[in-house]
């Protein structure tokens, strides 16, 4: 049998429509470096996908009829393709294009970041860009975003990660591409911030809590965060943090299920204090034990200036 030519797809056409619902969903995943397709892949991963990461362009069309065979039990698949392939990455949108002709399913996921957030992420890394090895990340990011523009047109799905921590990312992903994820339970972020750093990114529930006593003034307490139980007793100072959870325990046991019966697969509550060192830990962590208890939330916490000088 003769080998396809780039932007020959004569056989992926005909394996597509052999056995279409073999493979019945492949998720593409492309997008400008340091975007979080690593976060991305990882969502997928989680949910069952057979992912392959750094995937040359020309090799979806293989992995493809490999997952055609007969006894391939690979039904949902993610690959990665982008620019660290250099010249293997050239002609993916021929590709795309061939399998929407083909009819295969398949969804292309898109992710970008502003420049700023693409500089900073890579300086906090301190990686270099693939684009420019030897170069400015910034000559990188330019080059970059001339290759994507043909393949940003095609996508399915374009999410913009910039001030998107990786909870937020894997949320948001399975919002919009996992809509099956677990049914039947709520999944719940209780992420603690700092109002000094500025506000929690789209959140569901915001909660304020600089009424609390503040460990901050208490020299021997300042470098303790709320994972300290130092710092869960001085909050209480008075009873006051008993007495906030006594409303706010039948608030969230009344909303929780409301949202589910609505139909809502994920839920951010956002507690924030003003360095988000003290209070709004302590509480983001007991309630994520408290509903992650009973087993009916999947419960994930996360503090998002936990690590910011105090």
């Amino acid at each position: 049998m003769q080998a396809s030519q780039p932007g020959s797809y004569d056989e992926t056409a005909a394996v597509g429509q052999a056995a279409a619902s073999a493979l019945t969903d492949l998720v593409i995943i492309t997008g400008f470096s340091g975007a979080g397709k690593s976060t991305a892949m990882a969502a997928f991963e989680d949910e069952g996908y057979f992912c392959v990461d750094n995937l040359p362009s020309e090799m979806i069309r293989s992995l493809v009829e490999l997952f055609m065979h007969e006894g391939s039990k690979v039904a949902r698949a993610a690959v990665v393709s982008d620019v660290r392939l250099g010249s293997y990455f050239e002609g993916l949108a021929e590709i795309l294009d061939g399998l929407r002709a083909a009819g295969l399913r398949h969804r292309v996921l898109f992710l970008e970041a502003d420049e700023q957030t693409l500089l900073t992420r890579y300086k906090e890394t301190r990686r270099r860009h693939p684009l420019a090895p030897t170069g400015s990340v910034a000559d990188g990011i330019v080059r970059e975003r001339r290759l994507l523009a043909p393949l940003r047109t095609r996508a399915d799905v374009v999410i913009d990660t910039g001030g998107l921590t990786a909870a937020m990312l894997r949320r948001k992903l399975a919002d919009e591409l996992l809509p099956s994820r677990t049914p039947g339970r709520l999944a719940v972020t209780f992420q603690s911030f700092g109002f000094k750093y500025g506000p929690a990114r789209d959140p569901d529930l915001l909660l304020d809590v600089r009424f609390l006593p503040n460990p901050h003034y208490e020299p021997e307490l300042r470098a303790l965060t709320g994972r300290d139980q130092r710092i869960v007793d001085f909050v209480n100072t008075g009873g006051a943090l008993d007495a906030f959870y006594e409303r706010l325990h039948p608030l969230l046991d009344y909303l929780l299920p409301q949202y589910l019966t609505e139909g809502k697969a994920h839920l951010v509550v956002a507690i924030g204090c003003t360095g988000g060192h003290h209070r709004s830990v302590a509480i983001a962590e007991h309630l994520a034990e408290r509903y992650a208890d009973g087993g009916d939330y999947l419960v994930e916490v996360s503090h998002r200036d936990i690590e910011r000088p105090h």
